[in-house]
């Protein structure tokens, strides 16, 4: 299922990018965004999604 990462809630620390095994988190305009025709929520690759285990927001990346 895809994630989103709430903009406005987004510190810019960058540390979900490198997480995401599907390339579907960049940045845009100092934020993060997920690009939802790519992400699966992790899954094929890990039991929960690396993004939100790795996120220092809490309610930073929900599920669209």
């Amino acid at each position: 299922m895809p994630l989103k990462i709430i903009g406005s809630t987004c510190t810019g620390c960058s540390a979900c990018e490198p997480e995401c095994p599907n390339v579907a988190i960049s940045e845009k305009g100092g934020v993060f965004a997920i690009d939802p025709k790519k992400c699966t929520g992790c899954e094929g690759h890990f039991d929960d999604p690396q993004c939100v285990a790795v996120c220092p927001v809490d309610g930073c990346i929900v599920q669209v």
